[in-house]
């Protein structure tokens, strides 16, 4: 079986849209707490954005 190569995507923001997404990931984050589940995915990206910053 053949598989694609999986595309990668860039997206380029400013310091203001990069604010905007680390205040929508924190939220989520504090959503999922308060339902009990499982974080690990929005850790991830909370860290990624945090290095971009």
């Amino acid at each position: 079986m053949w598989w694609k190569k999986k595309e990668k995507y860039y997206l380029y923001l400013t310091y203001n849209e990069l604010r905007v997404v680390m205040a929508s990931l924190v939220h989520c984050k504090n959503k999922l707490i308060r339902e009990g589940r499982y974080t690990d995915c929005i850790d991830e990206m909370i860290l990624k954005v945090a290095n971009l910053m």
